[in-house]
């Protein structure tokens, strides 16, 4: 996150950082950033960076990039927000995970229209137009019993 940031601020852009007061004190806070936000728990981390948003963007990462954009993903479904959620599939990091969703369509666990409000892209700038385009839902998924 640290590069990103401080590729963003380079290139002239914003980069605002939620921290949890914890990690500020263990010394991980990222201090040259335009704005830096200290709040109290992971939670209120999460809520504050889901109202800050334009979009999600999971990046190749690990646990705690994966468990934030299905949580984005998550509230994206259930109409708690309406921001486009992406996924950067970086020389096909992502692929066993865009095969699992898609099994998560062919098992009937997820309906297509939620598959579809995921974009995946390789390329950044083809990410962000597409980002800008996809159609979101406007049904939540528990408003209706209606097959997929």
């Amino acid at each position: 996150m640290g590069v990103l940031a401080d590729t963003v601020l380079q290139a002239g852009g914003e980069a605002i950082g939620v921290i949890p007061r914890t990690l500020v004190e263990k010394e991980i806070a990222h201090t040259a950033l335009t704005q830096l936000r200290v709040v109290e728990s992971m939670h209120e981390r999460k809520a504050l960076m889901a109202d800050l948003a334009d979009a999600f963007i999971l990046l190749p990462g690990g646990f705690g990039s994966w468990e934030e954009f299905c949580e984005a993903v998550t509230w994206l479904q259930l109409g708690i927000h309406q921001k486009p959620c992406g996924i950067l599939n970086v020389n096909g990091y992502y692929d066993a995970l865009t095969a699992l969703i898609s099994h998560a369509v062919s098992e009937g666990f997820l309906r297509t229209a939620y598959q579809e409000m995921v974009v995946v892209q390789d390329d950044v700038a083809t990410l962000i137009s597409h980002l800008r385009a996809v159609v979101l839902p406007t049904e939540p998924k528990w408003a209706t019993n209606r097959e997929r």
